[in-house]
């Protein structure tokens, strides 16, 4: 892209200056690569366990951020017509384009929690 060149989103008619503030836009914020990274790791999963392994996340924001991974087309949520009603959820195949990305962060948050952290201990 050159410098003066924008790209309109046509879904939701988001304009782009820079592919990294679309990849930002996508998978950036506090849940977003946290969902995406345990559905990299289990492959399949189910929303109550989800929210189980994101220690913090609001029912509401959970659904919320699954929703939008949804709608850009990174997670599948399939729905059993159960009840209480079972829905699980997975990486799509473009979802699965996102793991480099996430493991890239995953070893430089580690060399980075090496230089700036000591070990602590749980009480």
């Amino acid at each position: 892209m050159e410098n003066n060149e924008k790209l309109i989103n046509i879904r939701n008619n988001k304009e782009y200056h820079c592919p990294v503030e679309a990849t930002l836009d996508v998978i950036g914020g506090k849940w977003k690569p946290l969902i995406l990274w345990q559905l990299k790791e289990l492959e399949v999963i189910r929303y109550n366990k989800l929210q189980q392994n994101l220690h913090g996340v609001s029912p509401r924001m959970l659904t919320k951020q699954l929703r939008e991974l949804e709608e850009d087309g990174l997670v599948n949520r399939k729905m059993y017509p159960e009840i209480p009603p079972k829905v699980e959820y997975s990486l799509t195949e473009f979802g699965r384009t996102v793991a480099p990305i996430l493991e890239a962060l995953c070893d430089w948050g580690s060399e980075y929690l090496g230089r700036q952290c000591t070990l602590g201990q749980d009480e």
